[in-house]
């Protein structure tokens, strides 16, 4: 099989598993990202909270990113945030929240909403939500606290998080994803918050136990950066620990890690907000391969935009698509040639 017919599943949220599909989407028959859909925070749990649907804003930023057009007039609708200086609920609401609680009340399907947009957007990949369900991410804390909902889980000034899981430990995941899973030839897992985007689609035990059962190549894409609330004090390893905590040793094939440095004024910007970049040394990549995967060193982060003014959220150094994309097909293409040679 050559690397530009390959199945591939990206698990993660709105930004960093999106940014690998952006990059694969030349690459791959057939594209699929799992989103995680437990997000509170901001336009998008004022939306949960009245249409009692789960989290829109990582599902909208994906089908309006992976558009045929994303520069097409209802791409750039879908996020635009609304300006309304009078009204704290709807002053900075993204439009494509509302336009997805609209379709989802219309039909009573969150999915059919999402596939909806999907057809007027011309997405060429499968956004599948990790569960149909209402449901909420939890954190029980190294001293012993549950907090509940996502915008507690990656509050600030708490203790570190020692494990996450679903507050309905019936929900269900969506079907789709565990075909697609089982069917995939490249799994990305990744990059994004670790906890609440990565974690939060791995906690629900089918996922994992599907990524377990999968004969696809495994990759976690570790984040560039440390993410206050949720990772303080995080190492390259200690990311790929928690990871694998979640999915079992001998699971993950590769991690891809950023080898890139940003300039000194761009990591300066970062500490002062207490988020610290991740470079790779010999004695993380040492601390890896002791957990029997093979770390992949990549200049692959987007060291050239700066850093961004985000809306209520912590900018990170992204992944470049292009680059991590030509990353995942060479190691594609080098699997496929130990296998060739076997």
């Amino acid at each position: 099989m050559g690397t530009d017919g390959m199945r591939v599943v990206s698990i993660g949220g709105g930004l960093g598993a999106v940014q690998v599909m952006l990059g694969l989407k030349q690459h791959s028959a057939e594209l699929t990202g799992i989103i995680a859909v437990t997000d509170t925070g901001r336009s998008t749990g004022i939306v949960r909270e009245f249409a009692q649907i789960p989290a829109p804003g990582d599902i909208r930023n994906a089908l309006a990113t992976l558009s045929a057009d994303s520069d097409s007039l209802l791409a750039r609708v879908m996020q635009h945030r609304i300006v309304a200086p009078g009204d704290p609920k709807l002053d900075g609401m993204a439009f494509g929240n509302l336009f997805i609680a609209a379709l989802t009340q219309m039909s009573d399907n969150f999915v059919l909403a999402i596939n909806q947009i999907s057809e007027f957007l011309d997405v060429q990949a499968n956004i599948y939500p990790v569960t149909e369900e209402n449901t909420h991410i939890c954190a029980e804390l190294v001293d012993g606290a549950i907090v509940e909902g996502e915008f507690n889980v990656r509050q600030l000034d708490k203790a570190a998080i020692k494990r996450i899981f679903v507050q309905n430990p019936d929900a269900t995941v969506h079907p789709p994803c565990i075909d697609a899973l089982h069917n995939a030839d490249l799994i990305t897992i990744g990059p994004g918050s670790l906890f609440t985007t990565v974690i939060a689609c791995l906690a629900f035990k089918d996922i994992a136990q599907a990524i377990r059962d999968s004969s696809a190549v495994k990759v976690y894409i570790c984040n560039t950066t440390t993410q206050p609330g949720q990772t303080d004090g995080y190492t390259l390893s200690d990311h790929v620990q928690q990871v694998i905590s979640y999915l079992g040793i001998g699971v993950l094939d590769y991690v891809v890690l950023n080898a890139s440095t940003p300039s000194a004024e761009l990591m300066e910007l970062y500490a002062r907000e207490q988020v610290d970049v991740l470079l790779p040394t010999t004695h993380e990549v040492h601390n890896i391969l002791t957990m029997n995967v093979t770390p992949v060193l990549a200049d692959v982060a987007d060291t050239q935009s700066g850093k961004r003014a985000l809306w209520q959220k912590q900018d990170t150094i992204r992944h470049n698509p292009e680059l991590i994309a030509a990353k995942l097909v060479e190691l594609m293409a080098e699997r496929a040639a130990v296998k060739a040679g076997d």
